[in-house]
C-alpha cells in the first residue's frame, strides 16, 4: 500500500488516535500531518493557476509558473505542470500557416544579412511582415514591425489591402518613436521588395534584408508573433468589425509588450528591455 493509500484512510473518526492509526498502517504520523498541510496550500495554488488561466487560456505551465511567481507563491515549473494536469487544464497549442507572401519576380531581392549576425542589442534589427485576417465581412491584413532582439512591437496597422504604403506607414510612425534601426529584415513578398519600401528604408539609412524562399525560419521572430496573436486573442474572440478587431489588437499587443513574458529573454518582458533606456532618460 503506497503512503497516499495510506493516508487516505487515517481519519480522526475512526475511534482510534492519530497515532494509533500511523502505527497500524506503519506510517510515521509527521507524513499523515505533512499531508495535510501540503492538499491545503495546493489547493490555493490551484485556485490561482485556474484564476490565471481563465483569463490567459493560452498560457503554459511554464507562463503559469512565472505568473504565480509575481504573485509571491513560490512554484517550480514541475509543480505547476502536475497540477494543471490534475485539474486537465493546458494551453491551446494548433499552429496553422498561410503565406501572403506573394513575391514579385520583377523586383530585386536583397541579400538575408541575419545570417551569423549576433544581435544583442535594441534597434539593431527590426522584422516586418503581412497576416491576414478573417472577418464576417471579409479579409483584412495586419502590418506588424518587431523588435529582433527585446521582441517589442514597434509598430502595426490594421488595413483591408496589403498595398506597400501600410507598410511603408508602419515602417515611418515607428521610426518616429523609437529611431531607425541598423536593419529591417522581411519576405519577399512584393510589398518589401518594391522600390517604395526599398527607398523608404534607405532614406532613413536603414539597410534592407529578405528571407530566402521557402525559409519563414528566416523571420522566426515575426512568425512567432502572428502565431501568438491569432491563437492568444483573435481565436478566443470574435469580432464582427474591423473596428471591433483594432480596439482588441490594440489591447492585446499592450499586454504583449508590456505584461506577456517570453521563455526566449529569460521570461522577461519586451518593455523590460526596449524601454528600459527610455526609462532611464525619463528619470
Amino acid at each position: 500500500m503506497s503512503v497516499r493509500e495510506k493516508r487516505s484512510i487515517i481519519s480522526p473518526d475512526q475511534g482510534l488516535t492519530i497515532q494509533r492509526q500511523c502505527d497500524l498502517l506503519g506510517l510515521h504520523r509527521s507524513s499523515y500531518y505533512y499531508a495535510e498541510k501540503e492538499d491545503e496550500s495546493y489547493t490555493e495554488i490551484m485556485n490561482e493557476i485556474m484564476d490565471i488561466w481563465r483569463e490567459h487560456p493560452f498560457f503554459g505551465y511554464r507562463r503559469i509558473t512565472c505568473w504565480l511567481l509575481d504573485r509571491g507563491i513560490r512554484i517550480n515549473h514541475k509543480c505547476a505542470l502536475r497540477l494543471m494536469k490534475l485539474m486537465g487544464l493546458r494551453s491551446i497549442l494548433p499552429k496553422p500557416r498561410t503565406n501572403t507572401s506573394i513575391a514579385n519576380r520583377e523586383n530585386a531581392v536583397r541579400p538575408y544579412l541575419l545570417k551569423e549576425l549576433v544581435i544583442d542589442h535594441k534597434n539593431q534589427v527590426w522584422a516586418t511582415d503581412i497576416t491576414y485576417i478573417k472577418l464576417p465581412g471579409g479579409m483584412v491584413y495586419l502590418f506588424a514591425l518587431i523588435d529582433w532582439h527585446t521582441r517589442f512591437v514597434v509598430g502595426w496597422k490594421l488595413a483591408n489591402t496589403m498595398e506597400a504604403s501600410h507598410g511603408i506607414e508602419v515602417l515611418e510612425e515607428a521610426i518616429k518613436r523609437h529611431g531607425s534601426p541598423e536593419i529591417v529584415n522581411s519576405d519577399q513578398g512584393s510589398q518589401f521588395t518594391g522600390e517604395a519600401w526599398i527607398l523608404a528604408a534607405e532614406a532613413h539609412g536603414i539597410k534592407v534584408s529578405h528571407d530566402g524562399v521557402g525559409r519563414c525560419i528566416d523571420n522566426i521572430r515575426i512568425e512567432r508573433l502572428w502565431w501568438s496573436i491569432k491563437y492568444e486573442h483573435i481565436h478566443l474572440y470574435c469580432h464582427q468589425t474591423m473596428w471591433e478587431l483594432e480596439k482588441g489588437l490594440e489591447h492585446y499587443l499592450i499586454f504583449y509588450n508590456t505584461k506577456r513574458r517570453h521563455q526566449g529573454i529569460k521570461n522577461k518582458r519586451p518593455a523590460d528591455l526596449y524601454l528600459v533606456g527610455e526609462i532611464k532618460e525619463a528619470a
